[in-house]
C-alpha cells in the first residue's frame, strides 16, 4: 500500500469515527415556554371594558425597567377571577365608574427579579417616588418584597377605580423628577384613577387599606373598591388597598412561571 493511500485510508477512519461520536451527542434544543393550564384567560377575552395598564411591562415601577416574563400587557387571570371581576364591572359601569388593572397573574421569574433587585441595595433609582420613606434594607423584614407571591397562582389582582369618561394617562419618561407616591394627588405622577390617598405600589404604610389618616374622599374610594369586590369573593390584602385575591383559588399552592403573553392563553 502506498503512503496516499494510507493516508486516505486513515482519515477515513478518522471521518467514520467523528460521524459516530456526533451521532451518539444529544442534539441541543431550545427548551419551549411553559403556556398556562386551560383554567387560565385573557382578562380581555371576558370582558375587554376594564381598562388595562400593567405597569411591569414598563419601566414605570419601583425596579425602574421591565419585569422578567413580561413580555406583553395583558391581564391574565383564573377564570373564576376573571368573571367575577366581570360582575363587578357591569355594576361599575351603571354607576359611572370602570376598574382598571396594574398587575394580575405574575411569572415566578418575574418575584425572583424582584428579589435581586431588592438585595441590590446600590440600585436606587426610584427611592424617591416608591419608597421615600423606607430603607431598602428593610424591603424583606417590612414585607414589602417576599421571594413567593400570591400573584403566581394565578387569582390575585392589583387594581383601582377610573371615573368615567377616562382620561389618557401619559406615559413615563426614564428618568424624569420623582414625586413621592404618598403626597397630594396634584403632585403624584398623574393617574387618570380616583383619589385612593397614594399611588400604586406606594412602600409606606399610608396604603394600608384602613389606614386612619387616610380620611374623606380618599378613604370613600378605598371603601368602595373594597365592598364593590368583597361582594363578589375578592379578600383584599390589609397592607395594599389595590390587592385582591379572588377565594376560594384555584390553585392555591401553585406557583406558575409561563410569562405574560397572549400565547400563553392562547385558545383557552
Amino acid at each position: 500500500m502506498t503512503g496516499i493511500a494510507r493516508a486516505f485510508r486513515a482519515l477515513a477512519a478518522a471521518g467514520a469515527a467523528l460521524l459516530a461520536v456526533t451521532a451518539a451527542a444529544p442534539v441541543a434544543t431550545a427548551r419551549p415556554e411553559p403556556k398556562a393550564p386551560p383554567e387560565f384567560v385573557d382578562l380581555r377575552s371576558v370582558d375587554p371594558t376594564i381598562i388595562t395598564e400593567m405597569r411591569y411591562i414598563t419601566p414605570h415601577n419601583f425596579m425602574g425597567e421591565p419585569v422578567d416574563g413580561y413580555r406583553q400587557p395583558v391581564c391574565i387571570l383564573t377564570r373564576p377571577a376573571a368573571l367575577a371581576l366581570r360582575t363587578a364591572q357591569r355594576s361599575l359601569l351603571r354607576q359611572g365608574y370602570s376598574l382598571k388593572v396594574y398587575d394580575c397573574y405574575r411569572p415566578q421569574r418575574a418575584v425572583d427579579h424582584f428579589v435581586r433587585w431588592a438585595k441590590d441595595l446600590d440600585d436606587q433609582s426610584m427611592k424617591g417616588e416608591f419608597y421615600p420613606m423606607v430603607d431598602k434594607t428593610r424591603l424583606f423584614e417590612d414585607g414589602y418584597i417576599a421571594e413567593k407571591s400570591g400573584h403566581s397562582r394565578g387569582s390575585t389582582v392589583d387594581l383601582t377605580l377610573v371615573k368615567l369618561p377616562a382620561r389618557p394617562t401619559r406615559p413615563y419618561v426614564p428618568g424624569e423628577r420623582l414625586a413621592p407616591c404618598y403626597g397630594p394627588k396634584s403632585e403624584r405622577f398623574p393617574d387618570n384613577s380616583v383619589d385612593m390617598g397614594t399611588g400604586f405600589d406606594c412602600f409606606d404604610t399610608l396604603s394600608h387599606t384602613d389606614d386612619p389618616r387616610v380620611q374623606g374622599a380618599q378613604r370613600a374610594n378605598r371603601q368602595f373598591l373594597k365592598s364593590t369586590l368583597a361582594g363578589l369573593g375578592f379578600v383584599n390584602l390589609a397592607e395594599e388597598w389595590w390587592h385582591f385575591t379572588y377565594k376560594p383559588e384555584l390553585f392555591p399552592d401553585t406557583y406558575f412561571d409561563f410569562p405574560v403573553a397572549r400565547r400563553s392563553v392562547a385558545g383557552h
